[in-house]
């Protein structure tokens, strides 16, 4: 969602305390999502907590959490545990409670997170480099 003035006065994508706008990952750019996590910390008075160490550590609980939902799943059962509706929702609170860490870290750095995926995908793709197909 882009971002912009709404009507009670608020930039963002969360409007009030109980209407946040709609987003798809199609059309929510990167800022409007960091934009929101910020604001929602702002809001809470939680930015005083936010250090980089902090915030890793907190990182780290949110992963122990996701892979909870996924402990002791065959890998098969991992593939489609997604169709359950519960566990479903499950994965979709984990990941996101990681990727708004993920968001708030990369203010707290000042780390452009577009720019550092593009950049690792670069030299992922020198480091591992397509295996040649063999000759017919």
């Amino acid at each position: 969602m882009p971002r912009g003035k709404h009507g009670n006065g608020t930039t963002g994508i969360i409007r009030k305390a109980t209407t946040i706008d709609p987003m798809s990952d199609a059309t929510t750019p990167v800022a409007a999502l960091k934009d929101g996590i910020h604001r929602f910390a702002m809001d809470r008075g939680w930015e005083p907590y936010h250090s980089p160490k902090n915030l890793v550590m907190a990182l780290a609980s949110e992963v122990g959490e996701l892979c909870d939902v996924f402990r002791w799943l065959t890998p098969e059962e991992s593939r489609t545990a997604s169709a359950d509706p519960v566990t479903r929702q499950a994965i979709a609170d984990e990941l996101a409670d990681v990727a708004n860490i993920i968001f708030l870290l990369s203010l707290h750095t000042g780390i452009d997170l577009s720019d550092a995926i593009r950049a690792k995908m670069i030299r992922n793709t020198v480091k591992y480099p397509v295996p040649e197909q063999p000759s017919a």
